[in-house]
C-alpha cells in the first residue's frame, strides 16, 4: 500500500497546496483504490480528512501515512448500508473535527456476472451498498449541514451508464438510480446552499480491476479510444474540481471521466459473449 500511496502522493496536481485549509471533508470507501487517492489528495490541499469503509486494517494504513506526510486523516469504520452506522459516523466527524465541508461517497462494490443469472442476494447486496448506503449518506450530510447552518457539496462516484455496462447490472441499475437522486436532491438542497454532483468513471487503473476475468482484462484496452485506463489521480481531481470553487456554479450535473469511452468503447466485464466475438480472417 505503501508504494501506491507514494504514488498518488507525488502526483503532480493542478490545484493549489492550500485549497482547503481549515475546511473538512469526509470520504467514504478510502481505504483503497479511487476512495484512497481522493483522501489523499484532499488532505494534500490541506483538509482535515476522515474515510470510512469496512476494512479498518486499510482505513489505518492510509491514516498512518497520510499523518507521516504531515496530513490529518482520521479512520472510521462504518458500513453505509446500516443508516445507524452512518449516524454515528457523522456524529464522529461533528465530535472530533467540529464541521464538514465536504462529502465524497465512494463506497461501492459489484461483482462480474451476466444478469440472468444474478441471484436475489447478490442483487440485493449490490444496490443496498450502492445506491442505499449512498442515500444514508447524503442524506445525514445534508441534515448536518441545515442543523449548522453551512453550505456544503456532494460528491456521489458512479459509473458511465449511458450505453449499460454488460456483466454488472446491478451497480448500473444503482449507479442510475444514484445520478436520478443527485439531479433530484440538488433542486431540493439548493435553498440550504447544498450542490450535488457526480463523477463518473471510466476504466480505472486501481485493485478492483482484479475481480474481473482474464478473457474480460484483455479487452480492457477496447474501453475506450485513448486505449489506457484512467488513473485514480486523474479521479481524484474530478472530484476536487467539483468540491472546490471552481465547482461553486456547478449541481445536479455529471461529469464523465473516461477517456471518450461512452461515445466509443466496450467494456465486457464479465467477458464478451460468443455471438458478439467478430469473426477472424
Amino acid at each position: 500500500m505503501t508504494d501506491i500511496a507514494e504514488q498518488l502522493w507525488a502526483a503532480p496536481t493542478v490545484y493549489r497546496p492550500d485549497l482547503f485549509k481549515g475546511q473538512v471533508a469526509l470520504v467514504s470507501g478510502g481505504g483503497s483504490g479511487i476512495g484512497r487517492a481522493v483522501a489523499l489528495l484532499f488532505a494534500r490541499l490541506g483538509a482535515q480528512v476522515a474515510i470510512c469503509g469496512r476494512t479498518v486494517e486499510k482505513l489505518e494504513q492510509v491514516a498512518r501515512f497520510a499523518r507521516s506526510k504531515g496530513a490529518s486523516v482520521m479512520p472510521v469504520a462504518a458500513n453505509v448500508r446500516e443508516p445507524e452506522q452512518v449516524a454515528a459516523l457523522f456524529r464522529r466527524v461533528e465530535d472530533e473535527c467540529g464541521r464538514l465541508d465536504h462529502l465524497v461517497n465512494n463506497a461501492g462494490g459489484q461483482f462480474p456476472q451476466p444478469a440472468i443469472d444474478m441471484a436475489p442476494k447478490g442483487w440485493a447486496a449490490v444496490v443496498n451498498n450502492n445506491l442505499n448506503g449512498t442515500f444514508y449518506m447524503m442524506q445525514r450530510a445534508a441534515q448536518h449541514w441545515r442543523e449548522a447552518r453551512r453550505p456544503g457539496s456532494i460528491v456521489n462516484v458512479v459509473v458511465v451508464t449511458e450505453r449499460g455496462m454488460p456483466g454488472v447490472a446491478h451497480t448500473v441499475a444503482a449507479r442510475a438510480g444514484v445520478i436520478g437522486l443527485t439531479r433530484t436532491v440538488a433542486v431540493e438542497w439548493a435553498p440550504l446552499g447544498i450542490r450535488v454532483n457526480c463523477v463518473a468513471p471510466g476504466l480505472t487503473a486501481t485493485e478492483g480491476l482484479e475481480v474481473y476475468p482474464p478473457e474480460a482484462q484483455k479487452e480492457f484496452p477496447l474501453a475506450n479510444p485513448m486505449k489506457r485506463p484512467g488513473t485514480p489521480t486523474e479521479i481524484a481531481e474530478a472530484c476536487v474540481y467539483l468540491s472546490a470553487p471552481s465547482g461553486g456554479f456547478i449541481t445536479g450535473e455529471v461529469l464523465t471521466v473516461d477517456g471518450g469511452g461512452k461515445l466509443w468503447g466496450e467494456l465486457w466485464t464479465a467477458g464478451r459473449p460468443e455471438y458478439y466475438r467478430i469473426p477472424g480472417p
